[in-house]
């Protein structure tokens, strides 16, 4: 499969990648100040070095809670500063670049825009690292070509997120295609990590599909917690309590003695 990719090293403030791990752990969406500074200083305590947290939410459905938008951002720039840990957030439109550029070390480009191309070659111009998850739908053919969009505007900083794929099982939310991981990095040499609270939609299967994307060679890993996972505003289901977020931490630091 012939690419453009021409992969260096990616400095995400003080960590390396794929020298370390990416350890992404937070809400779905920022609620408040209190649960995100909460949960910022709680995953940072035990081993996330980046916090995710969206202010911009794209719901299925329109009822659905569809973020604190620029409350949210403010929220997420202050709990950054306050606890120092890097923040990753989703850009969903080319308007809000600039406010989403100012507040994340790293942007966020979802599976409902994995092949919005002119947000794609936007991205493209700008000096941060961006997280491309893969589309509900996407091959990975069509997957890379989705990141070649990216470094066409001049940005090689790119960080590929499986997080499952719509197939024929209806049990979890999505199917996560672990062999993704070792394709995408033997073909493009990006960085790849895992979501595997979007993927199952199931807490529990969180962990052993977690544990699973590290065996398999990911980069990393992109979870879901909660201080209170029955009371989230979003994906509460699939959302790891803080006791199971430790556990889980505690888990992979045994796999990589």
């Amino acid at each position: 499969m012939k690419n453009n990719f021409s992969f260096e090293k990616i400095s995400i403030v003080d960590i390396k990648v794929p020298d370390d791990k990416l350890f992404i752990a937070g809400p779905c969406a920022i609620e408040s100040y209190d649960q995100l500074l909460e949960t910022a200083k709680f995953v940072k305590k035990n081993g996330a070095n980046v916090l995710r947290a969206g202010a911009y939410k794209p719901r299925t459905s329109p009822h659905s809670f569809q973020g604190l938008k620029e409350e949210g951002l403010r929220i997420l720039k202050q709990v950054k500063k306050e606890v120092g840990i890097c923040v990753v957030t989703e850009l969903m439109d080319i308007r809000d670049l600039e406010k989403i550029y100012d507040v994340s070390d790293i942007i966020q480009i979802g599976s409902r825009n994995m092949q919005n191309f002119s947000l794609l070659l936007e991205v493209g111009k700008q000096d941060k690292p961006i997280l491309l998850k893969r589309g509900i739908a996407a091959t990975v053919t069509e997957w890379i070509n989705a990141a070649e969009y990216i470094v066409m505007g001049g940005n090689n900083k790119i960080i590929m997120c499986e997080r499952g794929i719509r197939t024929y099982n209806d049990y979890t939310r999505n199917t996560l295609d672990i062999s993704a991981v070792p394709i995408i990095k033997r073909e493009t040499g990006l960085p790849v990590i895992v979501d595997p609270s979007h993927a199952t939609g199931i807490r529990d299967l969180v962990k052993p599909m977690a544990l699973a994307a590290i065996a398999a060679g990911a980069d990393g890993i992109m979870v879901e917690v909660h201080p209170s996972p029955e009371n989230a505003l979003s994906d509460g289901k699939q959302s790891l309590y803080f006791h199971q977020f430790e556990d889980l931490m505690t888990s992979i630091k045994r796999m990589r003695l």
